[in-house]
């Protein structure tokens, strides 16, 4: 019965990601000859071998990287103060830390342009009150960045709220009788229950930072430009099918591995509770 029950997502699954990855991995692994399809790493050995696509590889990561720490700084204290105030502010905060997951990405393009691009709402109020105008992170790698982190704090917040809920008062209460301070109580009683917690968060921001693409598109520089964009480019502009499905299967492969990661982190919580 329970195999019953998982087979249809199971079929989904593989109809859907596992059979066109595959196909995708074959296509880049393989190349017409007169004799029939021969092995070949020509589309992988262009790929890490074109300045472009590093560079755009390269930006991703970066911008994977940036966003996720940026993430995790400002979501933990805001986490932290939503689990263990009791004032009425609490709710409002939360509420405004998750605005903006009902805020579609193509509107926050939008209002992030018309406020920090050349022009905006930021240079108006700096021209109005005789200040220099300041640099815009438009059509630069901090314009997605900003976006990013705008987009993603909603998820990251909740993920780690989630966690902080197996952290007990008690054990606080207990720790801070025994005459911890704040910042010892953080270090001994709570990052340890909530380290899983955080790298399941991190697992998923960057899962998503990789997938990303109407911000990189609309607030990012045409070059070099994120895997998503990039990808596009190459199968639209370009007209390079087998480079964009190189792009896909190396982009695949680097977030597979932080999913085995997940999986993982998952399974280890899962025994631990069991135990």
């Amino acid at each position: 019965m329970g195999l019953l029950l998982i087979a249809a997502p199971v079929t989904l699954i593989v109809g859907l990601i596992i059979w066109p990855v595959g196909l995708s991995v074959i296509d880049t692994l393989t190349v017409e000859t007169p004799e029939g399809l021969a092995f070949s790493l020509d589309a992988y050995r262009f790929f890490f071998t074109d300045e472009f696509s590093l560079l755009s590889l390269w930006i991703t990561v970066q911008v994977a990287v940036i966003c996720t720490v940026l993430l995790l700084l400002i979501s933990l204290p805001i986490a932290l103060y939503l689990r263990f105030a009791d004032t009425r502010l609490a709710s409002y905060v939360q509420a405004l830390a998750l605005f903006p997951l009902f805020v579609p990405s193509i509107l926050l393009a939008y209002a992030l342009i018309r406020t920090l691009g050349p022009n905006g709402t930021v240079d108006t109020i700096l021209s109005a009150v005789g200040l220099p105008k300041i640099p815009s992170p438009y059509l630069t790698p901090w314009g997605p960045i900003i976006g990013l982190v705008w987009d993603n704090l909603p998820l990251t917040l909740l993920i780690i709220l989630a966690g902080l809920g197996n952290v007990s008062r008690a054990s606080i209460e207990a720790a801070r009788d025994a005459g911890a301070g704040s910042l010892t109580v953080l270090w001994h009683i709570i990052l340890p229950r909530i380290s899983s917690t955080l790298l399941v968060a991190a697992s998923f921001v960057i899962l998503g930072l990789f997938s990303a693409f109407t911000l990189p598109y609309l607030l990012g520089p045409a070059v070099p430009e994120m895997m998503g964009p990039f990808m596009r480019r190459t199968i639209i502009d370009v007209d390079d099918p087998l480079q964009a499905r190189t792009q896909a299967v190396v982009t695949f492969v680097i977030c597979a591995a932080f999913a085995m990661f997940y999986v993982h982190s998952i399974a280890r919580t899962r025994r631990e509770r069991a135990s």
